[in-house]
């Protein structure tokens, strides 16, 4: 479960990455600046394994071992273990399994599955420049702002269901910001929802969440459903974010 202790901003989080060492393998620079460049993915997913977090990134074919990637992860006090790779239409696929350092278990605190988050594409920003463009996070923290801008009002979609006697399934998508994840996750224990698991997609300019969600160990009935919907929008919506806290 979430911890539901969540800290007003994401404390520690260094939005800008360390240099590249010397044994940096992310970018071999065979691609030129006027390649159409892909859409970054990164995917923190607590559902597919028990016993760690499991991230996947992809970046069209651009990504190299992503070894750095890994040690920065590392230095936020995790295990990091690469679980495979693979290739398909959209690119090649780096997959991550995660666990704390001192604990051997899977990361659960919203906080750091956002500093996670972050790091991953603060490493996209400073080995793949031209990703820049295509993420969110680049207006703040890369190179080069993105060509467009989402409208949150247009880009902002929630969806509440039941998933089972005990459980509901929320779906949010919406302009993606850092600490979005922190939020995401405060907003729903604010009203005294659980929330169990889930993923958390990182795609371009937009982040995608789905969270399994319940309310004293049962699906949340029509009207806190409603109210759940309701909160979310209210805090992706309203006109200011205050960015800067993260």
């Amino acid at each position: 479960h979430y911890s539901v202790r969540l800290l007003s901003s994401t404390t520690g989080i260094n939005p800008r990455a360390a240099a590249p060492s010397a044994t940096a393998v992310e970018n071999d620079g065979s691609f030129p600046d006027t390649d159409m460049v892909p859409t970054p993915k990164v995917i923190i997913d607590q559902d597919s394994d028990p016993d760690a977090t499991v991230v996947e990134i992809t970046f069209g074919d651009r990504l190299g071992a992503l070894l750095d990637t890994m040690n920065a992860l590392k230095s936020l006090g995790l295990n990091v273990t690469k679980a495979n790779v693979y290739l398909d239409s959209s690119g090649k696929h780096n997959k991550f399994c995660i666990t704390k350092a001192s604990t051997g278990r899977k990361v659960e605190e919203p906080e750091l599955l956002e500093a996670i988050r972050l790091t991953i594409i603060n490493n996209l920003l400073e080995f793949h420049p031209e990703s820049s463009s295509q993420l969110a996070m680049g207006a703040t923290f890369g190179a080069e702002p993105p060509k467009v801008t989402v409208d949150v009002d247009i880009a902002t979609r929630i969806r509440v269901h039941d998933d089972g006697p005990d459980r509901s399934l929320l779906h949010v998508e919406t302009a993606d910001h850092p600490g979005l994840l922190v939020e995401l996750v405060k907003t729903i224990t604010d009203i005294n929802v659980a929330v169990e698991s889930g993923e958390f997609d990182t795609e371009g300019l937009l982040a995608k969440a789905k969270f399994h969600v319940s309310y004293k160990g049962k699906a949340l009935i029509k009207p806190l459903q409603q109210v759940l919907a309701n909160s979310l929008r209210y805090y992706l919506r309203r006109p200011t974010t205050e960015e800067a806290s993260f």
